[in-house]
């Protein structure tokens, strides 16, 4: 019985929960990753599996701000200046490699008997790579950072940044319905007008209102109504750019470009990321449920030709324009392997179809197995490409070079001790981030050309998006013992891979930090004391190295000191356990 029919609202959000609770961590469990998971799942609970669901397409226009919140994030990447050092990538071997797929993925369309509009659009969603699979894949290797795995990321940025124009593409080639044949020219000309001006006032409100938005809530310390400002701004401008007739998620991503600079990025990000993930995953859900197995059953044959020869002329298309691009043998290969399936997108993209009528329902649930299908099997690709063709003699580019070596670095707190230290760091040429809670402090920081983020180093949801997760060095120069702990502790479960620094407020503070494995600690005084004990001793008639050796004697007196401290709490602990034990034999 169908829980549209007789249960309350509440029932239907309690399945959806279930069933992505249930599936989602087998899936990633079998390695198939968590997209497959929530379409799996969708299809289970969906009209043509268990019947719980009878209308989908609810479910999908309301899981559409998933997809809208995704584009916001990554409007938010796409900061000019990294852009700017992707472009040959991004704009060169990315365009090179949508065009060439596209022209051929779309020849099989037509080989296949559809029109050219219908093979085109086909040909499109498949081009448009699964962000999600290839960067779990990508992560679990460890390539992301690497040169090969940034040119994979160029091109999945590219690719993701593409549904824009083509969402826009499938109204221009939708048919005209009546009301689009009545209307006038003048009528389309204050369209055409409206959708200008909405872009425009997106613009503006993003260059001049936003920042001071945020700056202004910032000051009040409350989180909730910083996440309820990020959701307005995503939203909004959301419902703007509908307004103006225009996409959805070309509202959302130009409101995450006109952010990509801000100070108040990785806090937005943060704050959206749940709403993004629960959302999207709603959508793949929708999807899921959409998925007639009818009609799959019905062309079965026309199905597993279209995955077999669509992945294969992919694939084909990857390797040449790798090849084209000077990419070695080996390299070029992985990287066909790894994005030969079909997207996310997709979905988004065959749904506007099917809204605009340039494709019918059949050619959607077609082309919908087909990209599920193709997602489903790259995992297992490639394991099969890992244990039987093992990579070898990859690119020189992925060889560590000096430049290479000089890693990234974290920064949380930017007072007194984190402007001097991050100048060390600077001055080898490393690439550093800085947050802090302080919006004063940011500004003034702006004013001596340090760009400083908002962001709460607390928040593990913050770190994630500031990038700790891929920083060598986390230098933690924050403000009060308990939050400088508690930073610590996070920061080490969640990065167990970086080397995490800390200024401790005194010696107390500094015992703390051992407790919690803190990697390097120095007590925010000492080092200042030392040399002004240095100097006074020189003042009073030592010579220099009298002066030195003494500081050297009291370094090493106290370093002994901390060390009998910290064993000493390890002893004390273990004669409480044994207290304790010869406590309960003795009952």
């Amino acid at each position: 019985m169908a829980v549209e029919g007789d249960a309350s609202e509440l029932a239907k959000v309690v399945v959806l929960l279930g069933a992505a609770v249930v599936a989602v961590p087998i899936f990633r469990r079998l390695g198939l990753g968590s997209v497959l998971g929530y379409l799996a799942a969708g299809l289970v609970i969906g009209p043509f599996g268990l019947g719980l669901f009878r209308d989908p397409h609810t479910i999908l226009h309301t899981a559409e701000l998933g997809v809208v919140m995704f584009l916001f994030i990554i409007g938010l990447e796409m900061r000019p200046s990294h852009l700017w050092g992707l472009r040959k990538e991004i704009f060169g071997l990315g365009s090179l490699q949508v065009l060439i797929c596209g022209l051929l993925l779309t020849g099989v369309g037509v080989a296949f008997g559809f029109s050219l509009a219908v093979a085109f659009i086909s040909a499109m969603g498949f081009v448009l790579t699964s962000t999600a699979i290839v960067m779990q894949l990508l992560g679990e290797r460890g390539d992301i950072a690497k040169p090969r795995g940034q040119k994979i990321v160029s091109i999945l940025l590219l690719e993701d940044l593409l549904i824009v124009p083509l969402l826009a593409l499938v109204a221009f080639i939708a048919p005209p319905g009546a009301h689009q044949e009545a209307a006038t020219a003048s009528s389309r000309w204050a369209d055409i007008g409206i959708g200008v001006g909405s872009v425009a006032a997106l613009v503006v409100a993003g260059i001049w209102l936003l920042n001071p938005l945020f700056r202004l809530l910032a000051r009040a310390k409350a989180r909730e109504v910083m996440t309820a400002a990020a959701l307005l701004v995503v939203l909004g401008a959301a419902l703007l750019m509908q307004w103006g007739g225009l996409s959805m998620a070309m509202g959302a991503f130009l409101a995450g470009v006109l952010l990509s600079e801000s100070t108040f990025r990785h806090q937005l990000e943060a704050d959206i990321e749940p709403f993004r993930g629960l959302l999207l995953g709603l959508f793949f859900l929708g999807v899921g449920m959409s998925l007639d197995l009818t009609v799959v059953a019905q062309n079965a044959p026309l199905i597993v030709a279209g995955v077999l020869s669509m992945m294969l002329v992919k694939a084909l298309c990857i390797y040449g324009t790798a090849r084209l691009a000077k990419s070695s043998r080996a390299e070029a290969v992985d990287r066909a392997v790894l994005m030969a399936q079909g997207g996310e997108f997709a979905f988004v993209l065959f749904a506007a179809a099917l809204a605009n009528g340039v494709i019918d329902p059949i050619v959607n649930a077609n082309m919908t197995a087909i990209v599920v299908l193709s997602m489903a099997l790259t995992p297992l690709v490639v394991l099969i490409h890992k244990r039987w063709m093992p990579r070898a003699n990859l690119s020189t580019d992925d060889l560590e070079t000096p430049e290479d070596q000089i890693g990234n670095a974290l920064v949380i707190g930017f007072g007194r001790v984190g402007q001097i230290a991050s100048q060390h760091m600077l001055a080898m040429g490393a690439e550093i981030t800085i947050i802090d809670n302080d919006p004063e402090m940011i500004r003034s920081a702006a004013t001596f050309g340090f760009k400083v983020y908002y962001g709460d180093g607390t928040r593990t949801d913050v770190l994630h998006a500031a990038g700790a997760k891929n920083a060598q060095a986390i230098l933690i120069c924050a403000d009060g013992k308990d939050t400088v702990t508690q930073m610590v502790e996070r920061i080490k479960a969640m990065c167990p891979h970086s080397v995490v620094l800390a200024r401790a407020f005194d010696r107390e503070h500094a015992l703390d930090l051992h407790k919690v494995d803190v990697d390097f600690q120095v007590r925010e005084t000492f080092e200042s004391a030392m040399v002004l004990g240095r100097q006074a001793t020189q003042a009073l008639g030592a010579t220099p190295e009298a002066a030195e050796e003494i500081a050297d004697e009291i370094r090493r007196r106290d370093a002994e000191r901390f060390q009998m401290e910290v064993n000493g709490g390890l002893f004390a602990g273990r004669a409480l356990l044994l207290n304790n034990q010869s406590k309960e034999s003795t009952h």
